[in-house]
C-alpha cells in the first residue's frame, strides 16, 4: 500500500496497477457488452461488465489472489482460512490451489449447494458456522487464532481491494468514456477497489453501490457516519448479505462513492429475468443487483455511458428455476389460479378449452375433490399459466369468470 501507515488510509491508484500486474495472466479481462433493454429503459447508453464469466465465476478472485499471493512462503505453509456464503470461498480456494497453500472455508449453514460443491472441488476444507456471513467471519477468526493460519478477508484487507479494482482499470480501457459504473455492494471491497482506481483516472466519474434492501448496512452507516450492524439480513442476494461494512471499506466509501441505493427481491428477480432472456446470461441475485437498479429506477442516471457490473454468475439451478417463475409472476405473465367448477364429466376438459381459447398456455394442472371449501359436487383445479403479460393475465382471469368460474390467484402472482 502507497499510503500512510494507518490502517484506515485509503488506498491510492498504484496499489490497484500493482495489483492488475500480480493478476497478469491469472485472471480473464472479462467481456464489456452494451444492454439494449436498459439503455432503453435510462435513456442513455448501458454497457455489462460480464464479471460474471470471471474465473471461478466472479469478480471474487481478484482480491484473493492478491492476498495470497503476497504471503511469505511460511504464511503460506500455515494455510489460509476464509469466510464466505460462496463467492469469496471459490476465490480462495483457487487462488490457494494456484499458489500452493491450504484453505479452509467457513461458510454458513445453508449455503448454495452448488458454491459448496464449486468451493470443495478447488481444494478447500469447508466448515459450516453459524447463520451468515458474519457468524462464518467470526468461526474463521477464531480458526486463524487456534492454528496459525492467515485470514483472508473477503473485503476489509487493502489487498483485497487492490485486487477488486483492477475492474475498473479494465472498464475504462474498454470504455474510456464511461459517466457512471453501477456495482452490488455487501461488505463494500469491490466499490472500494473500483472507487480507488476510476476517480484517481477519471475525477469526474459517478460510483453508484446497490444493495438489497433486506441486508442494507451501508445507508445506515453512512447516515451514521461510522460502520452500523444490521441485526439480521433477509435477501435472495446472498453474495450481498453482509451485516456490517467493513471499517477500511467504510472509509472508502464514505470518501468515494457518490451514491448507495437499495432494491429488493422482486427487483433482482425481474433483472436476473431481464438478463436471462434478453441477453442470454446467467448471473445469482447478488450479480443483478446493478442492473435492477437501473431496471427500476432505484438509480436513474443523468448521463451515460453507464456501466453496471454483473458481479457474480453462481446461482443455484433450483434458485433459478424459483426465481424464473417469481420474475414471470412479478412481470405478470404466470399466473397460479384456484378455479372452482361443477364435478361432472368434461368440466375439466370445458375450462381448458377456454383457457386455450384466450391463447394462454398451461404449465400445470392439479384437480381436487377434497377440501374443506369446496360445496358438494364442486372440485378446486389448480393451474399454472403462462401469459404474455399483465394484460393477458387480467383479459383471461376475466374471462373465466365470465364463463361463470369462481376464480382466485394463488400466492406470488399479480393480477
Amino acid at each position: 500500500m502507497t499510503g500512510a501507515d494507518s490502517p484506515l488510509d485509503l488506498l491510492a491508484l498504484a496499489d490497484v496497477e500493482a495489483a492488475r500486474d500480480l493478476l497478469a495472466g491469472v485472471v480473464k479481462e472479462t467481456p464489456l457488452i452494451p444492454s439494449r433493454p436498459l439503455s432503453e429503459i435510462t435513456g442513455v447508453p448501458v454497457w455489462l461488465k460480464c464479471e460474471n464469466q470471471q474465473r471461478a465465476g466472479s469478480y471474487k478472485v481478484r482480491g484473493a489472489y492478491t492476498r495470497i499471493s503476497r504471503l511469505s512462503v511460511a504464511e503460506r505453509a500455515r494455510g489460509v482460512v476464509a469466510a464466505s456464503a460462496g463467492n469469496h470461498a471459490q476465490g480462495v480456494a483457487l487462488a490457494a490451489g494456484l499458489l500452493g497453500a491450504r484453505a479452509t472455508v467457513f461458510m454458513p449453514e445453508g449455503a448454495p449447494l452448488p458454491k459448496v460443491s464449486a468451493t470443495k472441488g478447488y481444494g478447500a476444507a469447508v466448515e459450516y458456522a453459524g447463520t451468515s456471513v458474519d457468524d462464518a467471519l467470526e468461526a474463521a477468526s477464531d480458526f486463524a487464532r487456534t492454528t496459525g493460519a492467515v485470514l483472508i478477508h473477503p473485503f476489509d484487507h487493502p489487498d483485497v481491494i487492490a485486487g477488486q479494482g483492477t475492474v475498473a482499470l479494465e472498464i475504462l480501457a474498454q470504455c474510456p468514456e464511461a459517466a457512471t459504473i453501477v456495482t452490488a455492494v455487501g461488505g463494500g471491497g469491490l466499490i472500494s477497489g473500483l472507487a480507488v482506481a476510476a476517480k484517481a483516472l477519471r475525477p469526474d466519474i459517478r460510483i453508484v453501490g446497490v444493495q438489497a434492501s433486506g441486508a442494507a448496512a451501508y445507508p445506515p452507516s453512512l447516515a451514521a457516519g461510522a460502520p452500523r450492524k444490521l441485526e439480521s439480513c433477509a435477501t435472495i442476494a446472498d453474495g450481498i448479505a453482509v451485516l456490517r461494512p467493513g471499517d477500511l471499506t467504510f472509509a472508502h466509501v464514505a470518501k468515494l462513492v457518490d451514491e448507495v441505493v437499495t432494491v429488493n427481491d422482486e427487483d433482482l428477480s425481474a433483472a436476473l429475468l431481464v438478463l436471462l432472456e434478453r441477453h442470454k446470461t446467467v448471473v445469482e441475485p447478488a450479480g443483478a443487483a446493478a442492473a435492477a437498479a437501473l431496471l427500476t429506477g432505484a438509480y436513474v442516471p443523468a448521463a451515460g455511458p453507464v456501466v453496471a457490473i454483473l458481479s457474480g454468475g453462481n446461482i443455484d439451478p433450483m434458485l433459478l428455476l424459483r426465481v424464473i417463475e417469481h420474475g414471470l409472476a412479478s412481470a405478470g405473465r404466470f399466473l397460479r389460479l384456484a378455479v372452482r367448477c361443477s364435478d361432472r364429466p368434461g368440466e375439466l376438459a370445458r375450462l381448458l378449452r377456454e383457457i386455450a381459447a384466450q391463447r394462454a398456455n398451461i404449465v400445470d394442472v392439479n384437480h381436487s375433490r377434497q377440501s374443506p371449501r369446496l360445496s358438494f359436487g364442486e372440485v378446486e383445479v389448480a393451474l399454472s399459466v403462462e401469459t404474455r403479460g399483465p394484460a393477458h393475465s387480467s383479459a383471461l382471469i376475466k374471462a373465466l369468470r365470465d364463463a361463470g368460474y369462481r376464480v382466485a390467484l394463488l400466492a406470488d402472482t399479480t393480477p
